[in-house]
């Protein structure tokens, strides 16, 4: 048995099968988990939805910014913007079925016995991974309640950008979303950037990245994090893994075999060897 963690699909779903095929994934006995933004931007995303879905307790979903925004156009009515791929997904006649899985997916996934936990943008230096996951358990309750819509229409914003215990209410959500799902940036006093999104060297000054902050609470937990494609899969942190690698960019799709922690990988096209293979493939079934 193996668990495989793979960053953002954003519907990818043909390097998905691909990167499957290549670690020899068995759906009977091996589990994938999965760092959020499954859909968006990329062709396929109806695919790895019905996909995820099929495979039940074997596929381990935690929920990214793109996943969100199509909840909160299906729930709450928020306009599409123009570089989204969703009408296949909001057309499908089992939408009402599949939004109501992804609705019921976590924001944090943490195996305590494993050592492992997984978000979309990674842990706030002065969060815990138990912090972590209790938190996100306030945004799920009402993401998974009888009426999301409420949620879904305050849901966004970038205030407020700093953490405060006190935080009630639309204002409490909203900062644990941005904090599990928008991250990057962060300075000493907690303060979230959600304006830079490039590389290590556009941080704003007095603002490091999550992952280098020296007294993370969470150092000693390994986290899997997506969202950050700019890194290519480094986040040089003790215990930190980034799995973006930028699929739907034209990059690679990475999977990380928790067991070992090896790597894997494919590029977003397939190789030109393989396609020429195909093409003449079928030019001798035609002949």
């Amino acid at each position: 048995m193996a668990t495989y963690a793979i960053g953002d699909l954003q519907g990818c779903f043909e390097p998905l099968q691909r990167l499957l095929d290549k670690v020899k994934f068995n759906p009977a006995k091996d589990h994938l988990w999965l760092a959020g933004d499954l859909v968006n931007r990329g062709p396929q995303s109806l695919e790895v939805l019905r996909f995820l879905k099929d495979l039940q307790h074997r596929a381990v979903c935690v929920l990214g910014n793109h996943d969100l925004h199509l909840l909160a156009v299906y729930y709450g009515d928020h306009k599409i913007k123009r570089s989204d791929t969703l009408d296949l997904i909001l057309n499908a006649p089992d939408v009402d079925e599949l939004m109501d899985w992804l609705r019921h997916q976590p924001l944090v996934h943490f195996d305590e016995a494993r050592n492992w936990c997984m978000t979309h943008a990674g842990l706030p230096p002065r969060w815990s991974a138990r912090k972590a996951r209790r938190l996100s358990q306030e945004v799920e309750a009402a993401i998974q309640g009888e009426k999301p819509q409420k949620f879904f229409k305050e849901m966004y914003g970038n205030l407020p950008v700093r953490w405060d215990k006190n935080l009630e209410g639309v204002d409490r959500l909203r900062a644990i979303v941005n904090f599990l799902t928008r991250m990057r940036f962060i300075d000493g006093m907690g303060t979230l950037d959600l304006m830079s999104k490039e590389g290590l060297d556009t941080a704003p000054n007095g603002f490091l990245p999550w992952f280098k902050h020296p007294k993370r609470k969470a150092a000693d937990t390994r986290v899997l994090f997506g969202h950050w494609a700019a890194l290519e899969g480094k986040a040089e942190a003790d215990n930190v893994f980034a799995l973006d690698t930028g699929c739907v960019w034209g990059g690679k799709l990475t999977a990380l075999r928790l067991e070992d922690e090896k790597r894997f990988q494919v590029s977003a096209q397939p190789k030109k060897e393989s396609m020429n293979k195909k093409v003449s493939s079928k030019k001798k079934n035609t002949v």
